[in-house]
């Protein structure tokens, strides 16, 4: 359509279901189907076909799409049973159409059907296809400024992007205040609260009550697969960081199940199709779920891991399946810990990380806990829905301000099925906070 997929003012003054604006594509024709439905082209040949039920959902004004929420009124079942089109033709480029027994008239923009005839409505139309990627194509995290996304929507704009991309990014030179992590994640949605709450620590402790908080190395995982969905995002913050080694590691889950896929398929399969069931062993908590290690969900999103062994706490498959899970568990973790996969870098004071938590399996080097020395990290959780929902907010803001500069960036957009069309792939986590 236009810049990042999204629609361009300016408009005539043509109401729209939604807040965004769409430029005039002027229909060409408009008829009456046999079967009752109004089909639509417009000159490039394109067509749309519009059932007259959904059309009377969408019209704009009282009794259809109240004007100042943008949201339908009408309870279905004050739909007329015998409605249809009397009327319809096409005015000016719109459609216009006469909704019978009501004797009700509704114009419709024919930029905003349009989107609909190409797929612009569909959730990852203008969200970037996931691009896997190995240490060889990503040796660290790609860096954004952090005080630029902190404070600026267009920085925050582009690291998203990539954020969507990547399924990682950091941001250097934040600072070491405890609270810069709750203040990026609130400029991406709602934190996700946990009974480890909105916010919380991976520190060393003299006694620890987690694997997290020793100098242990942390095989790569993903966090909270007890729960129904895991988190979608993590943040994490280094505010203190002055032991030796302790490296941060992180491997793309994308990039491993496409190779698994093709050259181990019977581990793949053993990994998307044996369940487990995933149990937080609390004195306060029992949280449980039951999936398999990776859950291919419906296709629409990319893979969900569930990948964190201190939480896998019992097979739930039949006997004889239960050596050929562990081989492929044993595969999946050397995998992912190998030079091919594994990013391996250094987690500095004032850099922030953001990762896909149901698609990157993040871990951490060991490391020795000394007298004087310390590592000390602060993390959120944020849903996924709350970052897709922010960055097509940002990207339509962006379209609005820089008009007269379509296609300026339409080329990174252009992708509007491609992460549907990696079917097979969707969430993760794990319970015990170790994170990296």
């Amino acid at each position: 359509m236009t810049e990042r997929g999204f629609a361009q003012p300016p408009t005539p003054d043509c109401p729209t279901p939604d807040y965004y604006e769409y430029p005039w594509a002027a229909l060409s024709s408009a008829c009456l189907s046999a079967h009752g439905t109004a089909d639509l082209v417009w000159p490039d040949g394109t067509t749309l076909e519009c059932h007259p039920r959904w059309l009377r959902e969408n019209a704009p004004g009282p009794g259809g799409i109240n004007l100042a929420t943008r949201e339908c009124e009408l309870d279905p079942a004050h739909l007329p049973p015998d409605l249809t089109l009397g009327r319809i033709c096409v005015a000016d480029g719109a459609l216009d159409v006469t909704f019978e027994p009501e004797h009700r008239d509704a114009t419709f923009h024919p930029g905003w059907l349009r989107h609909v005839a190409d797929d612009m409505h569909q959730p990852f139309a203008v969200i970037p296809a996931p691009e896997p990627w190995t240490a060889a194509s990503h040796p660290e995290p790609v860096t954004y400024d952090g005080p630029a996304t902190l404070c600026d929507d267009d920085s925050l704009e582009t690291a998203l992007y990539g954020l969507a991309r990547c399924g990682l990014i950091r941001l250097s030179a934040c600072g070491t205040d405890p609270g810069t992590v709750a203040r990026l994640a609130e400029r991406i949605g709602a934190m996700r609260d946990s009974n480890f709450g909105l916010t919380w620590h991976v520190d060393v402790d003299i006694t620890p009550t987690t694997v997290a908080n020793t100098g242990l190395r942390l095989a790569p995982h993903t966090d909270l697969p007890t729960r129904e969905v895991p988190p979608g995002l993590q943040l994490l913050h280094c505010v203190e960081n002055t032991v030796e080694g302790g490296w941060s590691t992180m491997a793309d889950g994308l990039a491993i199940a496409d190779h698994l896929r093709d050259c181990e398929p019977g581990a793949f399969e053993a990994l998307t199709t044996l369940e487990w069931i995933f149990f937080n062993r609390s004195p306060d908590y029992d949280h449980r779920w039951r999936g398999p290690i990776i859950d291919t969900g419906d296709g629409r999103i990319p893979y969900t891991y569930r990948a964190f062994h201190p939480v896998r706490a019992f097979p739930a498959m039949a006997g004889a399946d239960v050596e050929r899970a562990y081989a492929a568990l044993r595969l999946l973790s050397a995998t992912a810990s190998s030079d091919r996969f594994q990013m391996r870098y250094p987690f500095r004071p004032g850099d922030i990380v953001v990762f896909d938590n149901r698609r990157v399996l993040h871990g951490r080097e060991a490391f020795e806990p000394r007298p004087g020395t310390r590592r000390r990290l602060i993390g959120t959780y944020i849903d996924t829905d709350e970052f897709y929902s922010r960055l097509r907010v940002l990207l339509r803001r962006a379209v609005a301000s820089r008009t007269g500069q379509a296609g300026a960036v339409a080329s990174r957009t252009g992708q509007a099925g491609a992460v549907a069309s990696r079917t097979g792939q969707a969430g993760a986590g794990k319970e015990i906070p170790a994170h990296g």
